[in-house]
C-alpha cells in the first residue's frame, strides 16, 4: 500500500464529518492506516458499478486496481475507469485470489451479491456490495456470518443511510417529534418505457453465458435477458427488490424494524406484458410488529439501540408500497405517518407537515435542486456519501452506516412481498394464508 497525503482535506470537504460517518458503530475489521492507499477491485462492471467507480475515482488515498466482468464490452469499459495498470479478468475468483487488492464493489446481477460477497469475505477483502443484498430469504444468515466470521467491513448500497437530510429525519422521528408513527406510505413510480425489446447486438461469444448464470437454472443465451435482468426470477425479484429496498431500509432503520410479520401484494403488466417476468406495476401492504425491547436485534449494533421513547413506538406499523413504470405521480419518496405530524422525505429533501390542532409547526430542509421525488440530486451525492461512509470504516476499524445485517432484513420484506404476490396469498412469515 503506497502512502496518501490528501485523505484528510477529503474527509473535511466531503458532506458528512468523519465522526458523523462512523459515529455509534462497533469495530468490526482490522483498520489502514490514515495515509495508505485503499486498493479497490471491481467485479460486475456494469453502469451501476461504473457509476460507482467514478466516485471511487474521485476519492484520494483510493485506487482501482482490479476489475472482473463476464462480458468483454462492459469489462473495457470498467477497465477504462480503472488505474492504467488494472488487472482484468472474466473471472472474479482471480481478482480475489490478488494479494493487491484490498477491497471490492460488487456490481453484479442480484442472484451473485451473495456468493461473491462470501467468496470476497472469505479471501479476506472488505465489500461494497450493491442492493439487495440478497436474492432468496434463505442467503441472509450465510452472508451476515461470512462478515462476522472474516472481520470484513461490508456495506450495502443503500446510500440513503449516509445521506445526511434522511440522518436528521432518523433522528427527528426517534425523538417523538411526529408522534406515533403508524402508517407508511412509500413510493417508486416513473413513467419510462423501460420494455422495449429494440435490437441488442450482442456477439454471445463475447460473454461468459455459463458464469453469468451462476446458480440459475441453465438456458440458452438471451440479449434481453442479459442486459433486462432485474426484470426476470432467476436473475432478480422486480421492483419489490430493485426499487422498494431502498425505502423499505429508511422505513426499518428509522423505526428500528424486525422484517414484516405479514405482506400481500398484487401487481399487474400495463407496458412490459410479454417481456418481463415480474410485474412491471405493484403494490405491496406490510405489517410490522415490533419487538419487546423496541429494538431491531437483527441488525442495530447495541449502541445504536435506543430506550423506547413517549413519542414513536406503538406496538405495529403498517407500511404500503406502490411501484409502476406507467405513471410519475409522487416519484420515489416516503412518508411516516405520525400522531403529531407527518415527515414526508425523498432524496433530496424532509419536510414536516403538522396534523391540525398541534403546536408543531412546518418546518423543511432542502438539499437537492428539483422537483420533488426524484431518482436522483444533485446534493447529496448519494454514491459519494455512502462509498465515503465504507472507506472511512475500513480505515477506522468501524461498522459501514449499512452492514450486512440491515441488507439482510431489507431484503427480506421485498422477497415476502414477492412470495405474496406470486403465490397470490397472505404471507405471514414462516407460514402462508
Amino acid at each position: 500500500m503506497t502512502t496518501h497525503p490528501s485523505r484528510r482535506s477529503f474527509l473535511q470537504s466531503s458532506t458528512l464529518t468523519t465522526a458523523a460517518l462512523t459515529a455509534g458503530y462497533t469495530a468490526t475489521a482490522a483498520g489502514f492506516k490514515a495515509n495508505e492507499t485503499l486498493a479497490v477491485g471491481c467485479i460486475g462492471t456494469g453502469g451501476r458499478c461504473r457509476r460507482l467507480m467514478q466516485a471511487l475515482g474521485k476519492m484520494p488515498g483510493v485506487k482501482i486496481v482490479a476489475v472482473a466482468d463476464v462480458w468483454d464490452h462492459h469489462l473495457g469499459l470498467g477497465k477504462k475507469l480503472a488505474d492504467a495498470k488494472a488487472f482484468a479478468t472474466k473471472d472474479y475468483h482471480a481478482l480475489l485470489a490478488r494479494k493487491d487488492v484490498d477491497a471490492v464493489v460488487v456490481g453484479t446481477p442480484d442472484h451473485w451479491h451473495v456468493p461473491v460477497t462470501v467468496d470476497a469475505c472469505a479471501a479476506g477483502k472488505h465489500v461494497y456490495v450493491e442492493k439487495p443484498l440478497t436474492h432468496a430469504l434463505s442467503e441472509g444468515k450465510r452472508v451476515v456470518e461470512a462478515q462476522n466470521r472474516h472481520k470484513r467491513v461490508v456495506q450495502v448500497g443503500m446510500q440513503q443511510r449516509s445521506m445526511p437530510h434522511l440522518i436528521k429525519a432518523r433522528e427527528i422521528i426517534q425523538k417523538g417529534t411526529i408522534g406515533k408513527v403508524i402508517k407508511v406510505h412509500c413510493t417508486w413510480n416513473r413513467n419510462v418505457a423501460r420494455a422495449r425489446r429494440g435490437k441488442l447486438a450482442i456477439d454471445p461469444k463475447t460473454v461468459d453465458w455459463t458464469r453469468f448464470l451462476g446458480s440459475a437454472r441453465k438456458q440458452p443465451f438471451d440479449a434481453y435477458r442479459f442486459r433486462n435482468w432485474r426484470w426476470f426470477w432467476d436473475f432478480g425479484g422486480g421492483i419489490f427488490t430493485d426499487l422498494m429496498v431502498h425505502w423499505i431500509d429508511v422505513v426499518h432503520w428509522c423505526l428500528d424494524l424486525e422484517p414484516p410479520r405479514v405482506a400481500t401484494s398484487i401487481g399487474d403488466f400495463f407496458m412490459a406484458k410479454g417481456l418481463w417476468e415480474t410485474p412491471d406495476t405493484v403494490q405491496t401492504l406490510l405489517q410490522y410488529r415490533r419487538s419487546e425491547d423496541g429494538g431491531r436485534k437483527s441488525d442495530a449494533p447495541t449502541s445504536d439501540r435506543r430506550p423506547p421513547t413517549s413519542g414513536f413506538r406503538p406496538p405495529t406499523v403498517e407500511v404500503y408500497f406502490e411501484g409502476t413504470f406507467s405513471n410519475a405521480r409522487n416519484g420515489a419518496m416516503t412518508e411516516f405517518m405520525g400522531t403529531d405530524a407527518t415527515l414526508y422525505c425523498d432524496r433530496g429533501r424532509y419536510e414536516i407537515h403538522p396534523e391540525r390542532h398541534r403546536r408543531i409547526k412546518y418546518s423543511e430542509l432542502v438539499l437537492g435542486a428539483g422537483n420533488r421525488g426524484l431518482d436522483f440530486y444533485n446534493k447529496p451525492d448519494g454514491e459519494t456519501v455512502h462509498l465515503a461512509n465504507w472507506v472511512e470504516a475500513i480505515r477506522a476499524n468501524k461498522k459501514p452506516s449499512a452492514p450486512a445485517e440491515a441488507g439482510v432484513v431489507a431484503a427480506a420484506a421485498a422477497h415476502l412481498a414477492n412470495q405474496a404476490l406470486r403465490e397470490g396469498k397472505v404471507v405471514r412469515r414462516g407460514k402462508t394464508t
